[in-house]
């Protein structure tokens, strides 16, 4: 029988933590003389009481550790108890939403999504705002040390490939998980805090650059206006195409380059594929618009700029109504939000390193079809992929669409639009943001899709941000046999 006290006692510390994060907008709103901070109070009370009852409960049991099997069980759980205590403000508060948009709210930013159910974000007290770039921003930090520490010992996706990278690539600084996790920590804060910086000399005001830099690092994409990014133009934007580049690259990258190497984050395939992408996605936008609109201008590159970065890196911000551009380029944006940004960053999807070993065997076929006794290995970074990663990233790469196209029709199902449930399942599966549809309005808010739609939603930001296999695997009778 699992011995779940490891598991609790994690999750407990989590919790409370997440209480005491509540303090933040609770001082904002009080220093406004928002009545709201009384909502920030009991929710974190609540929370961080619950955190550390739970914590002290399961405190005897910390000694006999965490397997593989308990890894991928608290990686699922955090995810869920999270977001459930991350709710209670949007409940008690003026924003008054029902459970299931609470929860949706909630987990859309702790996957940093970024789709919300909130219309009117204007309306709402700092706090609230604030709230939700701050889930967004310890969502994305969270994934970033799962995907460094759990998931290569998971084994999940191909992770596995990189599992000697997570330890060794530090040296002798780094050894320990939780070392890395500090080593994370200390990078994650300081772009956040230059990426603020930078938006305040963009002409953002203070706090709008704060929540803006939180869900920009976590490529999250919640914003404080219904217009997101439409309604600061110029200079902003390239701002946060800057930043939302640098949160798609993996952050171990960064940890070498302040550590004095800077030839890791060059030499890095991953990064030079995703930057190459990314530019021949906004080359083709740009021309078709050019070509369509028979004109060129600055806004005409500004715009397809962000929202291809946008939906690169899975932030999903917002700059005007990307449909009116027509279907090569909102057939652009669907796929390269597909393909998502770079293992060990921020960015969701698929990621790009797995496109590339996907294609390398693609091309490896290819040559043993004209020269049967060839023996052609797939190599990534000068190493060959063993059969294991291979099979892990087929397992995945088939989950990711089939999830998806599951999900789209259930959602069909639920009574929305075609559109709406394309694209509602394409953004909680790859966890990018955006949903378009008649039921979506200007604000891109979901706030009148059928709970059931909502739901599905959720169970899909949950399976596209875990990488499915870490949530499937829970629901085999053999995982939870000793």
């Amino acid at each position: 029988m699992l011995d779940l006290r490891p598991v609790g006692y994690v999750i407990g510390l989590l919790v409370a933590v997440m209480g005491v994060a509540m303090v933040g907008p609770l001082l904002f709103d009080l220093y406004e003389g928002d009545p709201e901070w009384l909502t920030f109070l009991q929710s974190s009370v609540i929370t961080a009481t619950i955190g550390a009852i739970l914590a002290l409960a399961c405190a005897n049991g910390v000694s006999a550790g965490l397997n593989v099997r308990l890894s991928f069980l608290l990686t699922t759980l955090v995810w869920i108890a999270l977001p459930a205590f991350g709710s209670l403000p949007f409940i008690f508060g003026e924003t008054d939403l029902s459970i299931v948009d609470a929860m949706f709210e909630a987990v859309s930013g702790m996957t940093t999504t970024g789709t919300t159910a909130i219309a009117g974000l204007e309306t709402h007290s700092y706090g609230i705002l604030l709230w939700r770039g701050i889930l967004q921003w310890l969502g994305g930090l969270g994934i970033v040390i799962v995907a460094m520490i759990f998931l290569p010992v998971m084994k999940v996706g191909g992770m596995q490939f990189f599992q000697s990278e997570g330890f060794d690539t530090f040296g002798k600084a780094l050894p320990r998980a939780m070392d890395i996790a500090k080593g994370l920590l200390s990078i994650y804060i300081t772009l956040t805090v230059i990426c603020a910086l930078a938006y305040v000399l963009s002409g953002m005001n203070l706090q709008d650059s704060i929540v803006h830099a939180f869900t920009t690092i976590a490529t999250g994409g919640y914003s404080t206006t219904d217009a997101s990014f439409a309604a600061f133009p110029g200079a902003p934007q390239y701002v946060a195409v800057a930043f939302m580049i640098f949160a798609g690259i993996p952050f171990v990258r960064f940890i070498q380059l302040v550590r004095g190497d800077a030839r890791p984050i060059f030499r890095d395939m991953q990064v030079r594929a995703y930057v190459v992408w990314s530019s021949y996605a906004v080359m083709l936008v740009v021309l078709y618009r050019i070509i369509e609109e028979g004109t060129f201008s600055e806004e005409l590159f500004r715009s397809s700029l962000f929202n291809v970065v946008s939906v690169f890196s899975g932030t999903g911000y917002g700059d005007g109504d990307v449909q009116s551009w027509g279907p090569f380029p909102f057939a652009v944006l669907f796929c390269v939000g597909t393909i998502g940004a770079c293992s060990g960053s921020t960015g969701c999807a698929i990621k790009v390193f797995r496109f590339q070993i996907m294609l390398r065997a693609l091309f490896g076929q290819i040559k043993r079809m004209y020269s049967p006794s060839r023996v052609v290995s797939v190599k990534f970074e000068g190493r060959t992929v063993t059969e294991e990663v291979m099979a892990s990233i087929m397992l995945l790469f088939t989950g990711f669409i089939l999830s998806f196209g599951v999900l789209a029709v259930l959602m069909g199902m639920t009574g929305i639009s075609f559109m709406a449930a394309i694209t509602g399942a394409w953004t909680a599966v790859f966890n990018i943001g955006p949903v378009f549809g008649s039921e979506v309005g200007l604000s891109g808010a979901v706030n009148t899709f059928p709970d059931s739609a909502k739901w599905l939603m959720i169970f899909g930001m949950l399976l596209g941000r875990l990488e499915i296999v870490a949530v499937f695997v829970l629901f085999l009778p053999r995982f939870w046999r000793s």
